[in-house]
């Protein structure tokens, strides 16, 4: 799949919407099958330490590259993929999922 197609993918997901760990699981598990990567995952900022949420594939630590998910100003986690080696589209993931990073009680 092209970058385009990857983006439209994870688009279509965030558009669809539903419950924010679903669609954030969809995410990364789209960024594993469809995008190339060999891992990816949301980690949550819980007080300063990351904190591992949804992820999909075998990690690979060395190939990793990271992108902060920032909602409303404050940084709510970062978005780690391994074995991708397009910023710009992690990035753009990064962006579009943030909206699904929230504390669970402005969810409610």
């Amino acid at each position: 799949m092209t970058r385009d197609d990857v983006l439209e993918t994870i688009n279509r997901i965030v558009e669809d919407g539903g419950d924010p760990e679903d669609v954030l699981q969809r995410t990364v598990t789209a960024l594993v099958q469809r995008g190339g990567a060999l891992w990816a995952a949301v980690l949550f900022n819980d007080e300063g330490e990351l904190v591992l949420g949804p992820h999909a594939g075998i990690a690979e630590p060395g190939a990793r590259r990271q992108a902060p998910i920032v909602f409303q100003g404050a940084l709510r986690g970062e978005l780690a993929v391994d074995g991708l080696d397009d910023q710009a589209t992690i990035e753009r993931v990064a962006s579009v999922v943030a909206p699904y990073c929230r504390a669970e009680e402005e969810l409610e």
